[in-house]
């Protein structure tokens, strides 16, 4: 199993839709994504704690007229993701290992139009809520790269990080320009936002009878 991590992160290093801490252009492309890598002025859509990949590649998919990256810091999950996105040919799809903390600086200010959040750790001990990625210090974070018109999205099974989610808003309600929620995607007119996407986890979870959360915001 070390054996085949290692081979892993060998591939990923080599890889053109990867960027990690050793790259020479690790760290280069804040406020050049666009024009270095993607090589248009298309829309950014950037998912957070991407895990495998498997809804930045699916969007990637569903909208070529914009450039996703996915996001986290585990190099064997990036593998699984950068290999889907080569052996169908996405050139509209990019990652980024790095820790969620440093997020703002790998992106400029309004660089990013759009953050997704899928099914992320719940973190349910209380001492750890700093740590949930819809805290107010991460909410401070994707607020600082996207653009003023740019949106949030969360998806998750975990009720009470669905909860803890809205009351943290609720404490920012000034700020909010709106928001969408459903406990019930799947029974909710909000159903427009699967888009056909499907994690793994996600099918886990229907299978299971767990409704999906869906929440949407857009700050000030």
């Amino acid at each position: 199993m070390a054996r085949s991590k290692l081979a892993k992160f060998a591939a990923i290093g080599e890889r053109e839709n990867v960027i990690e801490p050793g790259d020479e252009r690790y760290g280069q492309l804040k406020g050049k994504w666009r024009q270095l890598l993607f090589q248009n002025s298309n829309p950014i859509v950037l998912e957070v704690g991407c895990g495998r990949g498997e809804y930045t590649v699916g969007m990637a998919q569903v909208f070529p007229e914009k450039n996703f990256i996915g996001s986290d810091i585990k190099g064997e999950r990036l593998w699984k993701g950068s290999t889907m996105a080569e052996e169908k040919k996405l050139e509209n799809v990019a990652f980024l290992r790095t820790f969620i903390e440093q997020i703002d600086e790998n992106f400029a200010e309004n660089e990013v139009d759009e953050v997704w959040i899928t099914f992320p750790d719940p973190r349910p001990r209380d001492r750890d809520s700093k740590r949930r990625l819809t805290s107010p210090r991460f909410l401070n974070l994707y607020k600082s790269i996207l653009k003023p018109d740019g949106l949030i999205h969360l998806k998750t099974d975990n009720l009470p990080l669905y909860e803890y989610t809205l009351e943290v808003l609720q404490e920012r309600e000034s700020e909010v320009k709106y928001l969408l929620h459903t406990p019930d995607l799947y029974k909710s007119n909000l159903q427009e936002h699967t888009m056909g996407i499907y994690t793994t986890y996600e099918k886990r979870y229907l299978a299971e009878g767990i409704p999906i959360k869906y929440l949407q915001l857009q700050f000030k």
